[in-house]
């Protein structure tokens, strides 16, 4: 078990890791991305990363704040489903409404992988390699989807 300032030094480190493993990897477009903090460039629509030590997983997560705008959005991810199920592959679980962390509605994609654990090293590259996959095929979705999430 580690105290809470040793669990939030290998969190950094790990973070840390993974952004300077992605770093020469351009986005779809060719351009320098921070896959660590990708910016979708459309307010409410974000892709997220976690790991815990149970599990790791991507999401494009759907924070706006009325249901009408967050379903609405939602909808044109499911419209979109076969091209996103054709570009980013995998089992992604459709969750139409669901609560982030704070208890807010918010609407999500995900993947996950278990059992990877963030506290053990071993899993490091496992977790990097998944992370990998699975940002660069939302990242190439992204870029024939975003124009149809424009205002």
């Amino acid at each position: 078990m580690y105290s809470k300032n040793e669990a939030a030094l290998i969190k950094k480190e790990f973070w840390t890791s993974l952004g300077t493993y992605l770093k020469p990897v351009l986005s779809a477009n060719g351009q320098k991305v921070n896959w660590v903090n990708y910016k979708t460039g459309i307010k409410g629509i974000y892709f997220r990363t976690d790991v815990t030590k149970r599990e790791a997983s991507v999401a494009v997560e759907l924070t706006h704040p009325g249901e009408e705008k967050r379903t609405a959005a939602f909808d044109k991810l499911v419209s979109l489903k076969a091209v996103f199920s054709e570009m980013a592959g995998g089992d992604w679980l459709w969750q139409r409404a669901v609560y982030d962390e704070e208890g807010r509605p918010v609407s999500k994609i995900l993947i996950r992988k278990e059992p990877v654990n963030i506290f053990n090293r071993n899993d490091w590259p496992v977790i990097i390699s998944f992370f990998k996959q699975h940002l660069i095929a939302l990242d190439a979705f992204w870029s024939i989807a975003k124009a149809y999430f424009e205002d």
